[in-house]
Protein backbone atom coordinates (compact mmCIF):
# COMPACT_ATOMS: atom_id res chain seq x y z
CA UNK A 1 0.00 0.00 0.00
CA UNK A 2 2.38 2.87 -1.45
CA UNK A 3 0.69 6.09 -1.10
CA UNK A 4 1.45 9.11 -3.67
CA UNK A 5 3.57 11.55 -2.38
CA UNK A 6 0.80 14.52 -2.44
CA UNK A 7 -1.30 12.40 -0.24
CA UNK A 8 2.01 11.94 2.14
CA UNK A 9 2.42 15.12 2.28
CA UNK A 10 -1.27 16.37 3.36
CA UNK A 11 -0.82 13.26 5.66
CA UNK A 12 1.99 15.28 7.03
CA UNK A 13 0.24 18.58 7.23
CA UNK A 14 -2.70 16.66 9.04
CA UNK A 15 -0.46 14.89 11.67
CA UNK A 16 1.45 18.12 12.29
CA UNK A 17 -1.32 19.16 14.51
CA UNK A 18 -1.60 15.97 16.51
CA UNK A 19 -0.62 14.50 19.95
CA UNK A 20 0.48 10.67 20.36
CA UNK A 21 -1.66 9.06 21.36
CA UNK A 22 0.04 5.39 21.63
CA UNK A 23 2.92 5.17 23.79
CA UNK A 24 5.08 2.26 22.87
CA UNK A 25 7.05 1.73 26.03
CA UNK A 26 10.27 -0.60 27.33
CA UNK A 27 8.33 -3.70 26.92
CA UNK A 28 7.74 -3.20 23.22
CA UNK A 29 4.56 -4.77 21.80
CA UNK A 30 2.46 -6.57 24.02
CA UNK A 31 -0.63 -8.41 23.16
CA UNK A 32 -2.56 -5.61 24.93
CA UNK A 33 -0.72 -2.42 23.05
CA UNK A 34 -1.60 -4.31 19.52
CA UNK A 35 -5.04 -4.14 20.47
CA UNK A 36 -4.94 -0.79 21.08
CA UNK A 37 -2.78 -0.04 18.13
CA UNK A 38 -5.39 -1.41 16.49
CA UNK A 39 -8.42 0.28 17.90
CA UNK A 40 -6.92 4.01 17.37
CA UNK A 41 -5.88 2.89 13.69
CA UNK A 42 -9.66 1.64 13.21
CA UNK A 43 -11.24 4.94 14.95
CA UNK A 44 -8.48 7.68 13.35
CA UNK A 45 -6.70 6.31 10.34
CA UNK A 46 -3.90 9.02 10.92
CA UNK A 47 -1.80 8.54 14.09
CA UNK A 48 0.87 9.55 15.87
CA UNK A 49 2.68 7.04 18.08
CA UNK A 50 5.90 7.66 20.45
CA UNK A 51 8.18 4.66 21.02
CA UNK A 52 9.87 5.68 24.53
CA UNK A 53 13.17 3.68 23.63
CA UNK A 54 16.99 4.99 23.86
CA UNK A 55 18.27 3.57 21.19
CA UNK A 56 17.47 4.47 17.58
CA UNK A 57 18.24 0.62 16.35
CA UNK A 58 15.64 -0.47 18.72
CA UNK A 59 12.84 2.62 18.12
CA UNK A 60 13.21 1.21 13.79
CA UNK A 61 12.89 -2.02 15.11
CA UNK A 62 9.55 -1.87 17.27
CA UNK A 63 8.41 0.24 14.12
CA UNK A 64 8.72 -2.68 11.66
CA UNK A 65 7.81 -5.61 13.42
CA UNK A 66 4.68 -2.98 14.50
CA UNK A 67 4.28 -2.47 10.68
CA UNK A 68 4.32 -5.99 10.60
CA UNK A 69 1.66 -7.11 13.09
CA UNK A 70 -0.79 -4.32 12.27
CA UNK A 71 -0.04 -3.42 8.07
CA UNK A 72 -0.13 0.32 8.38
CA UNK A 73 2.32 2.39 6.59
CA UNK A 74 5.17 4.92 8.12
CA UNK A 75 4.12 8.34 6.89
CA UNK A 76 7.27 9.62 8.98
CA UNK A 77 9.44 9.05 12.03
CA UNK A 78 11.18 11.52 13.67
CA UNK A 79 13.60 10.80 16.75
CA UNK A 80 10.61 8.84 19.26
CA UNK A 81 7.37 10.14 17.52
CA UNK A 82 5.79 8.68 14.37
CA UNK A 83 3.03 9.08 11.85
CA UNK A 84 1.38 5.79 10.94
CA UNK A 85 -1.67 5.26 8.74
CA UNK A 86 -3.76 2.63 8.06
CA UNK A 87 -7.11 3.14 5.86
CA UNK A 88 -10.49 2.09 7.88
CA UNK A 89 -12.82 -0.32 6.68
CA UNK A 90 -15.39 1.73 7.31
CA UNK A 91 -14.46 5.34 8.30
CA UNK A 92 -15.89 6.76 11.37
CA UNK A 93 -16.24 10.56 10.25
CA UNK A 94 -16.48 11.69 13.68
CA UNK A 95 -13.24 10.39 14.77
CA UNK A 96 -11.08 9.71 11.46
CA UNK A 97 -8.27 12.73 11.26
CA UNK A 98 -8.47 12.37 7.59
CA UNK A 99 -12.42 13.67 7.72
CA UNK A 100 -12.71 15.67 10.47
CA UNK A 101 -11.63 19.42 10.87
CA UNK A 102 -8.75 19.86 13.84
Amino acid sequence: MQLEPTKIKQFKGIGHKLNPIVIIGENGLTEGLINELQRALDDHELIKIKIASADRDDRKAILIEAEKALKFQTIQQIGKIALIYKAAKEPNQKLSNLHRPL
